[in-house]
């Protein structure tokens, strides 16, 4: 009977060799298959390398690292064009790749299967080169979760201890359809937000860049009308207060403008210090209408990080330090930080919740509920789907309300203007007509 020497990937994604005896290339493969192994080449002892069924040909001399063969070297080759600081993987890129590796790994396929189907079809250069890194790592005794903690640029704390968890537990597959879950509905909540702030700002932009013409152009015009005809002093009071501002405004709009530069930096810097930042964020939750909105996302960020963490078996107390680093606001990371002092003394979560000033009573009394009971994690997905849709209802309020006050505001400022305007010229027309 021929013997036939393989190359396999095990059910953990390590590469295996070996040799098998069968009477036919066909018998060989069924017989890797049921010792659990994918098998990527076959060959009968003293043959030609001849590639499984769905699997690779002989290896080929290593790529250099960074890079890989075939299709995807195109892609990261142009990676490696392309200055490093100008490439980002946004959320949606990461939640899909993520969905896909999930979908991969509970059809069956090990680990390393599926991220060399995802490299092949993989054409962001920064993840392309962060997925063959990890794919290395792997392959030279690694774990998934230390390969992915190499890129913190792609893969954050909160996605590398979720599935450090997954690999603990023997549920990676769960684990990642959580994680992609979870990205979705941040990202779904994010839209939400962003589509609720867009529409105030662009026409308040574009009510600005009208008035901005009006002051500059139109008004400076129509004073050198008056004066001419009626003089300073005939003018009606409305009309000299529009005057007056056009003339301040163009005398001054240098000034201005290098004010609100100032500004501008002056923020960036003092969100680079910590109580900066503090003050920054604590402005954010307390601004007139948009304020809500920011709050509730917040806390449902919050819920939803550390219930997903909980859920996925990572322990209370690194659960709450990723939560802290990955908040995306300073006043709730400081109120997490006090939890996790409070919870590492040995305290219940509730209290040091209550304490902090930040979270309503609801969350204070679910969290206290779910302690009692052992449900903690459930709970905290239940307040995270909570404020998701108290989030959707704000953002359906504030777009039905901010429309018509825009309205209102673009009409009387217009509106003022105009009227100013045609008042010296109905005196103008009294005049003629005398």
């Amino acid at each position: 009977m021929p013997t036939y020497t393989f190359t396999a990937m095990d059910a953990k994604g390590k590469e295996q060799t070996g040799t098998v005896e069968a009477a036919s290339q066909s018998a060989a493969l069924a017989a890797i298959r049921e010792q659990g192994m994918f098998p990527t080449t076959v060959e009968e002892a003293g043959a030609a390398s001849t590639p499984a069924k769905g699997g690779k040909k002989k290896k080929a001399p290593a790529a250099p690292k960074g890079k890989s063969a075939g299709k995807s070297s195109g892609v990261m080759n142009m990676e490696f064009r392309m200055p490093s600081f100008l490439m980002r993987v946004k959320p949606k890129q990461l939640m899909t790749y993520t969905r896909q590796l999930a979908t991969l790994i509970n059809a069956g396929l090990p680990l390393m299967r599926g991220l060399q189907v995802i490299l092949k079809q993989e054409k962001h250069p920064l993840l392309a080169q962060a997925t063959t890194e990890v794919i290395e790592g792997v392959q030279s005794g690694s774990t998934f979760a230390e390969a992915l903690s190499q890129h913190p640029r792609v893969f954050n704390r909160l996605y590398v201890n979720m599935v450090k968890a997954g690999e603990l537990g023997g549920v990676m597959d769960v684990v990642l359809e959580r994680l992609a879950e979870f990205m979705e509905k941040a990202q779904r909540i994010r839209n939400k937000v962003v589509s609720a702030m867009v529409y105030p700002i662009v026409v308040l932009a574009m009510a600005l860049g009208i008035l901005t013409f009006l002051m500059i152009v139109i008004i400076p015009k129509f004073e050198a009308i008056f004066d001419d005809l009626l003089g300073e002093g005939g003018l009606p009071a409305l009309t000299q207060i529009v005057l007056n501002i056009s003339r301040g405004f163009v005398q001054r709009a240098p000034f201005v403008i290098l004010a609100l530069v100032v500004l501008v930096v002056l923020i960036k810097i003092a969100g680079k210090s910590g109580p900066g930042r503090y003050m920054i964020d604590w402005l954010k939750l307390r601004m007139p209408i948009f304020g809500t909105l920011l709050n509730k996302t917040a806390i449902a960020r919050f819920t939803r990080t550390l219930g997903t963490l909980m859920t996925s078996g990572v322990p209370v107390l690194q659960a709450l330090n990723i939560v802290r680093d990955t908040s995306g606001n300073e006043v709730i990371a400081r109120a997490v930080n006090d939890i996790h002092d409070a919870v590492k003394e040995g305290e219940n979560m509730a209290p040091p919740i209550q304490a902090s000033g930040v979270f309503p009573p609801m969350v204070v009394s679910m969290v206290e509920v779910g302690e009692e009971t052992g449900e903690l994690p459930e709970m905290l997905m239940k307040i995270a789907d909570n404020y998701d849709d108290e989030v959707d209802n704000t953002v359906a309020g504030l777009t039905s309300i901010i429309e018509p006050l825009l309205i209102v505001f673009l009409a009387l400022i217009v509106g003022t203007i105009v009227i100013a305007l045609f008042l010296p010229l109905i005196s103008i027309i009294g005049q003629i007509g005398q």
